[in-house]
């Protein structure tokens, strides 16, 4: 009976730990987004992947996508601590991405956007677009 309780016990306890283990690794990332004038960027596009986690996952999700709210904040669900890759569309701003190294149980990453750059053409004549 003994080594019975035993082998039911065991598994359990296993179970118990890996997941406190895991529980310990994870990471909420707050995100706030602003123009160069310190407004809010209100619906951006957040995309979140992971590039190296610290834990063993079970269930493999490997990134997220979210949108900011009016004030241009946006946090993740607990992911797993380690590297992210942290990218910002929005429209009439430059496309922003960082990689950065999560090691804290929480996170404030503040991204400023800038607008886009002038488009220059080799030849700017309206003959050139005609065929």
């Amino acid at each position: 009976m003994r080594k019975v309780l035993v082998w039911v016990l065991w598994p359990v306890l296993l179970s118990i730990a890996a997941l406190t283990m895991v529980a310990a690794d994870t990471t909420r990332i707050h995100i706030h987004v602003v123009n160069d004038f310190g407004k809010p960027v209100g619906n951006a596009e957040v995309i979140v992947k992971f590039l190296e986690s610290r834990v063993l996952k079970v269930k493999k999700k490997e990134s997220w996508e979210l949108r900011t709210t009016q004030e241009g904040t946006v946090s993740t669900p607990s992911i797993p601590q380690g590297k992210v890759l942290i990218q910002i569309n929005a429209k009439n701003y430059q496309t922003f991405g960082q990689t950065y190294d999560i090691a804290e149980d929480e996170k404030t990453v503040e991204i400023q956007l800038h607008p886009p750059q002038p488009q220059y053409t080799s030849d700017p004549s309206p003959s050139s677009l005609k065929k």
